[in-house]
């Protein structure tokens, strides 16, 4: 691209970023609806504006050879929201042949191998966070945004804010986590976070504005299946409070 073009395509991809936010979009989608108008770009090595519906064709032709078909929805939405509210043009939909949907069950884990996974995690905030994470059924990043004012213990229930959707929900807990967490807060004590972003001192920890880092808590995740020689993809359990009390108090 000249420098005429990549101008003008600077101000359309602003125009973008801002049209996602001030309708309200994740974060998550506006990364993927931005790189999806990024990567046309950068394979046809122009603005984006002047492509024909040819070259879209084409284009998605090759993406289906070398990417997921999770990146091509994505790209196909995120290329359309640019062309509706950017472009201010009728998007003249590109035909994708999807292939047939597959409904697979997630592998489900047994007491035992909870216990095994949750026994041999070393560090006291993932062992908690795992238990936190399996007994109530949350998302990854539901357990890593709870906060101190969403554990409601008289009711035994949690408040999970902005989950799947950007809605909120209540879920049972069970004493065995809520005892968990007490003792985890017991010893960071911070006003906010029950999984704090930090490492060291109880006063550096108590001190920590975000919550636990996504990265570490995935990583440590896989580590301890790995560990235990579970071989299951995305094991789930339907948890209930008959787990033993696992020792909590070793750091």
């Amino acid at each position: 691209m000249d420098q005429a073009e990549t101008n003008r395509f600077n101000e359309l991809y602003e125009r973008h970023l801002r049209f996602l936010k001030l309708q309200g979009k994740a974060q998550k989608t506006i990364d993927a609806y931005s790189r999806a108008v990024r990567r046309i770009r950068d394979y046809f090595d122009c603005c984006p504006d002047l492509l024909t519906l040819e070259q879209r064709q084409t284009y998605f032709s090759n993406l289906v050879e070398s990417h997921s078909w999770s990146t091509v929805k994505i790209d196909r939405n995120g290329l359309q929201f640019f062309w509706k509210h950017v472009l201010k043009r009728d998007w003249q939909w590109v035909n994708i042949i999807k292939p047939p949907k597959v409904q697979s069950l997630p592998d489900i884990l047994t007491l035992s191998e909870v216990e095994q996974l949750i026994g041999a995690t070393t560090k006291l905030r993932y062992r908690i966070f795992l238990l936190t994470t399996y007994s109530m059924g949350l998302r990854l990043g539901e357990t890593l945004s709870l906060q101190v004012g969403d554990i409601d213990a008289k009711r035994k229930q949690v408040h999970i804010r902005r989950g799947k959707g950007h809605k909120d929900r209540f879920v049972p807990l069970p004493d065995l986590t809520y005892q968990a967490l007490r003792a985890l807060w017991r010893k960071h004590r911070n006003p906010s976070w029950l999984f704090p972003n930090a490492v060291g001192t109880p006063e550096r920890i108590q001190k920590a504005t975000t919550h636990m880092d996504r990265g570490g808590a995935q990583a440590a995740m896989k580590a301890v299946v790995t560990q235990c020689g579970i071989k299951k993809k995305s094991p789930s359990i339907p948890f209930d409070t008959a787990l033993p009390l696992i020792c909590l108090s070793r750091a």
